[in-house]
């Protein structure tokens, strides 16, 4: 006799690739490889396209999966940011999320018009899907980096609060793919995505707050749990009131973490949950992915992820900070500093899903884009920072 569920070979694969590549990537950090990169190239190696052991192309479900590991991640990188460095660089990290994103954004778009051709409409999505950085990516390559603190919390509150007004211009871009919104229709979406999951998020933060201070549960364990909740149903009470949930995560999690003692009965456990989701997230979208679509496009994207490093990024970090007398060398790390991720990839999905008729090459130009960046600057922000002098490793 033999019992199984069909749920069991997934686990065992899973746990192997988790396995291998957490082994793998702290190896890879001798040689200033990015560990997300690993889990990414490791997901393409098994799957289709690759040695055929995992069979993976549901764009819908990776998307869902995507979102609850968003979750957690953000809600970390909220309850780990100090009230200093809100005070040091929070307004400069709200513009870069707000007008930096649209800069990024143009720049993107036109980097697409000029190597593929696409209508104005497909290019710009483009440019949406790309134009956020992404708080895995961010906080995992400036772990351990020497960097002045005012710019690692400018660099990470960014990555935390920029992911609203990039979805909001993909929606918005899928939308005029389908009909046609006005004027009136753009605002009234975007003051409602912003201000709502704004509202939300600091209000259940408060509420949480309060209510964690003042609750005396049986376990040390449930402390933890019950954050996790809270993450939850500030995600889930933005989004049915047409808000952005992952404004709403983050900030939640900046309001709570600013109670120390609350944090302190958390914070490892959070730590750890973030770290699993990022490699899960990361692996599942190596899987979802095709090499062998990638080829076609890869010199055209190359393109479009060479304009975000060099033009785009640079551009916006110019316009954005001049106002807050950051130096020559901050705007270097600032700008070369602005990874691409899991966030754009996971917005690329939403074309796909939406049977947009370019999004399969959307989804295909955005990946490329975020392998390079993860590739490229994510594995030389550290020598860039060292060798314009920031020799000191700074923590938060």
């Amino acid at each position: 006799m033999h019992s199984t569920f069909p749920v069991d070979a997934g686990i065992l694969v899973g746990a192997a690739l988790l396995i291998v590549g957490v082994v793998v990537s702290g190896l890879a950090e001798r040689f200033r490889l990015p560990g997300l990169v690993l889990f990414l190239v490791l997901g393409m190696v098994v799957a289709d396209d690759g040695l055929g052991i995992v069979h993976f192309a549901d764009a819908e479900l990776a998307q869902n999966v995507a979102i609850v590991a968003l979750i957690v991640i953000l809600f970390e990188g909220g309850l780990s940011t100090s009230p200093q460095a809100i005070r040091r660089a929070g307004a400069p990290a709200a513009l870069l999320a707000t007008v930096g994103v649209v800069v990024t954004a143009a720049g993107a778009a036109a980097g697409a018009a000029l190597a593929f051709d696409l209508p104005a409409s497909s290019a710009l999505l483009i440019g949406a899907v790309v134009a956020s950085t992404d708080a895995a990516a961010v906080f995992s390559a400036l772990r351990g980096r020497p960097m002045p603190d005012r710019v690692r919390d400018l660099l990470q509150l960014e990555s935390g609060l920029n992911d609203p007004v990039a979805v909001m211009l993909t929606i918005g871009m899928v939308e005029v793919w389908r009909g046609h919104p006005t004027a009136f229709d753009w605002i009234e979406f975007g003051a409602l995505h912003l201000v709502g999951g704004l509202a939300i998020g600091v209000a259940v933060g408060l509420a949480s707050r309060w209510s964690l201070r003042r609750l005396r549960l049986p376990s040390a364990p449930s402390y933890p749990v019950l954050a996790l909740a809270t993450a939850a149903l500030s995600y889930g009470i933005a989004t049915e009131l047409g808000s952005s949930g992952f404004l709403a995560v983050y900030l939640t999690g900046l309001v709570l973490g600013r109670e120390r003692h609350v944090v302190k009965r958390v914070k490892v456990f959070h730590e750890a949950l973030a770290a699993a989701a990022e490699a899960v997230l990361f692996l599942m979208l190596g899987l979802l992915v095709f090499p062998s679509r990638l080829i076609h496009v890869a010199g055209s994207a190359m393109v479009v992820a060479a304009v975000v490093m060099f033009v785009a990024r640079p551009v916006a970090v110019a316009l954005c900070l001049p106002w807050f007398r950051f130096d020559r060398r901050e705007y270097a790390v600032v700008s070369w500093a602005g990874l691409r991720g899991a966030v754009p990839i996971v917005l690329a999905t939403i074309p796909l899903t939406a049977g947009h008729p370019d999004g399969s090459l959307v989804f295909d130009v955005v990946f490329v884009t975020v392998l390079a960046s993860l590739v490229i600057q994510a594995g030389t922000v550290g020598m860039l920072a060292k060798r314009l002098g920031f020799g000191e490793v700074t923590e938060t």
